[in-house]
């Protein structure tokens, strides 16, 4: 494992012993850079089911019949007991390097680590085990190691430094501002799958697993459930976000637009048209005739406006929009029948009753103003939503009102 060489940096030491308000005057910048590891040494580990241990960093989420999974960023899920969400117990902590992203069906996980896809038989959720691994589909995580000039290592983690400006400009290409880890949704077709956020790059329909990167969206056949098999990937150009499924199609949000795809054939997705924006943040939802688009400002898609976008899907072929609002700092959001909520980040969880969409926005509900938000999934047994502190779990049978049933708090001290 390397720091890309340990920084080189006794130079940025003394720079910054200047003082750190000095480090723009004199041409440094602060930035994160990644710790890189070789990925035949990551998969040379031995995946590992441990007892449930604290959550330190919230990622993902994913609920599939009774069990809540978390996603810890880059090291593995939580699986959770859910039956009562009132009180849900942890039963295990599957440990897999470089997981973000997760999707179920039939007891079968598919999981992504760094390059690598994985599939785990969850027949037994205290103690999943590894079924297959598909190496190398997700090959837009390897960086080039301009020390060794080769493609085969991963970021296992970043670590923030100061550089000067030579150093800032080679290292340029490995260089994070911010690390951004950005869930999926019921799919549709045979089987019982499981729901997850709108902040998706996983998610499942029609015996099929279809997964976004930055540029692509990727074909994986499950129809052998626990053998998936890697079919395509179609270019869609860069800035790709999240992927939500709605009936026979996907809504793809990326920080320029909204692609819309036809999955009446599952294994040749056909565009249907592209709904062009204002670069920012995309996360969607769908209901038969609108689309719910959030856009936001942030370092990581360099988003201009905070807005809540309202457009017409009814002819999918010509997307339309319909109506804009203003907001604060838009993440996810969820669609329950008439009430729309919205994960605002730091500025809290809003709902909204969407009867009327050209209203929508003006007709809010409830603001949780302490609540830090990021995603939220409308389950059949909760309304779940996920931010910086964790995970809370509210009954929403009162559109009005929501009443906290409980959370599952980060514990950012535990190691």
């Amino acid at each position: 494992m390397n720091l890309i060489k340990s920084f080189l940096f006794l130079g940025l030491a003394i720079g910054c012993l200047s003082g750190c308000d000095k480090v723009e005057r004199n041409t440094y910048y602060k930035v994160s850079l990644p710790v890189l590891e070789k990925m035949a040494d990551i998969r040379a580990k031995s995946l590992t089911t441990v007892a449930p241990k604290p959550l330190t960093e919230s990622g993902k989420i994913y609920i599939f019949k009774d069990y809540l999974f978390i996603n810890e960023p880059l090291k593995g899920i939580h699986i959770y007991n859910n039956s009562n969400p009132a009180t849900p117990k942890p039963i295990s902590f599957l440990n897999i390097p470089g997981n973000v992203d997760m999707a179920v069906k039939d007891n079968v996980l598919y999981a992504d680590s760094f390059v690598d896809l994985l599939t785990f038989d969850l027949s037994h959720p205290d103690k999943p085990t590894l079924l297959n691994r598909i190496e190398d589909v997700f090959k837009q995580l390897y960086y080039y190691d301009i020390e060794t000039k080769t493609m085969s290592n991963v970021a296992v983690e970043y670590v923030d430094t100061v550089l000067n400006r030579e150093d800032f400009y080679k290292y340029n290409p490995h260089i994070k501002h911010n690390f951004e880890m950005v869930n999926y949704d019921a799919g549709s077709g045979v089987g019982s799958y499981g729901q997850g956020g709108s902040m998706a790059r996983f998610t499942l329909a029609n015996d099929h697993l279809y997964t976004v990167d930055n540029s692509s969206l990727n074909l994986f056949d499950v129809s052998d459930k626990t053998k998936p098999s890697f079919k395509k990937n179609i270019t869609l150009g860069w800035g790709i976000e999240t992927i939500f499924p709605y009936k026979n199609n996907l809504f793809i949000g990326s920080n320029s637009g909204m692609f819309i795809y036809n999955i009446d054939s599952a294994a040749e997705p056909k565009q249907e048209s592209v709904y062009s924006h204002l670069r920012a943040c995309d996360p969607v939802v769908v209901n038969d005739d609108y689309a719910f688009v959030t856009l936001r400002t942030g370092a990581a898609c360099a988003g201009v406006v905070n807005v809540l976008e309202i457009v017409d899907i009814k002819d999918l072929k010509n997307p339309k929009l319909l109506k804009t609002f203003q907001m604060q700092n838009p993440h996810g959001l969820g669609l329950a029948t008439d009430v729309l909520y919205i994960c605002e980040g730091k500025f809290g969880f809003k709902s909204f009753d969407a009867k009327d969409v050209t209203k929508v926005g003006d007709l809010q509900l409830e603001h949780l103003k302490d609540l830090h938000s990021t995603d939220v999934i409308p389950g059949p047994k909760s309304l779940i939503v996920i931010g910086e502190n964790g995970v809370c779990q509210y009954d929403y049978a009162n559109k009005s009102k929501l009443r906290l049933l409980s959370c599952i708090s980060v514990n950012s001290t535990h190691d």
